[in-house]
């Protein structure tokens, strides 16, 4: 029984270590990022919340490993600020250049391709693409 709660401890100690360092790892990749991907979520999220978060990430593995999703919850008060710089209540897709400020809204492109992630993934590579060249 003690080697399991050794074992159980260690595994805990070592999953909250990495977890840790991935999110500050995340945070400075998107300090230092060109361009950010931003979700915006409300607390209780729906199917086709779930499912641009999916083909989101999909993507961005696919063809722009580099470049950081930041997934926010628009209902915490710590995400407050950012939710009204981009006006975002709930649901919506961003893409935001944090250097310049500048900012593409793809929401309603994301609730139109959501039946398809075949056009969703190359729809949503060929706006990046546009973004990046300025």
């Amino acid at each position: 029984m003690q080697k399991l709660s050794i074992a159980l401890f260690t595994f805990t100690v070592l999953f909250l270590g990495s977890s840790n360092g991935e999110a500050q790892q995340t945070t400075k990749q998107a300090a230092a990022a060109t361009i950010q991907v931003i979700q915006f979520h409300s607390e209780h999220r729906c199917i086709s919340c779930l499912k641009i978060e999916k083909f989101t990430r999909a993507t961005l593995a696919n063809y722009f490993s580099s470049v950081p999703f930041l997934l926010v919850n628009v209902d915490d008060k710590k995400n407050e600020k950012l939710a009204e710089q981009f006006e975002a209540t709930g649901t919506a897709l961003f893409l935001f250049n944090p250097k310049t400020g500048k900012k593409k809204n793809l929401t309603e492109f994301a609730f139109m391709k959501i039946g398809n992630e075949t056009l969703f993934d190359t729809e949503l590579k060929k706006y990046i693409e546009e973004f990046l060249k300025g």
